[in-house]
């Protein structure tokens, strides 16, 4: 009997591709799909990567849409995929074209993962700290044209019907629409 494959998918809050990762498991043929919604790769607790580890057997295969999905670091996946190996299961990403279960595939696969997987993890950190930054109140992208004090200046004299925000824009040296996004705020 052929073994059965199992497909993992994991998406973090800040992603929305759960269905695309599912859609192509299926496609690849995955029997049955575990996945982990709004768990961040860098969790230790992934319910239903628990889950699918647990169900592979010994001539499984479990498949992953990206490298990324199954480990929060490169010793982490390397480990997770020496695991299945030692008991008899392989391992497929899709995005990366990678299937364990030859030698060829297992080079392939540690070259790959040192080079890819980190560069994903550095995306996905700088990521987190921008959104750690905003939380924190910290402005994130290229400096503000006008700061606190001109923007509540201009408030002030719109509101007081002493000028007009079109003045107030030309005064400032910024566009009308620039001027009215930030009173907005």
């Amino acid at each position: 009997m052929e073994g059965m494959n199992i497909g993992y998918a994991r998406v973090s809050t800040d992603e929305q591709n759960l269905e695309l990762q599912r859609h192509a498991l299926k496609e690849a043929g995955c029997d049955s799909v575990y996945q982990d919604h709004g768990v961040s790769g860098a969790a230790i607790e992934r319910p239903s990567l628990t889950q699918a580890l647990a169900h592979v057997g010994r001539g499984d295969v479990l498949v992953v849409w990206k490298l990324d999905r199954l480990g929060r670091s490169l010793p982490h996946l390397v480990e997770t995929i020496n695991g299945l190996r030692t008991s008899g299961v392989g391992f497929r990403s899709l995005q990366e074209q990678i299937d364990t279960t030859s030698a060829g595939g297992r080079f392939y696969f540690h070259m790959l993962a040192s080079l890819e997987f980190e560069r994903e993890l550095i995306s996905e950190r700088t990521r987190a700290g921008m959104a750690s930054a905003r939380r924190r109140g910290m402005h994130i992208g290229r400096p503000r044209k006008l700061k606190p004090q001109k923007i509540m200046h201009a408030r002030a004299m719109v509101r007081s019907a002493k000028e007009t925000r079109t003045a107030m824009a030309a005064m400032f040296g910024v566009d009308v629409a620039t001027l009215r996004r930030a009173m907005q705020g």
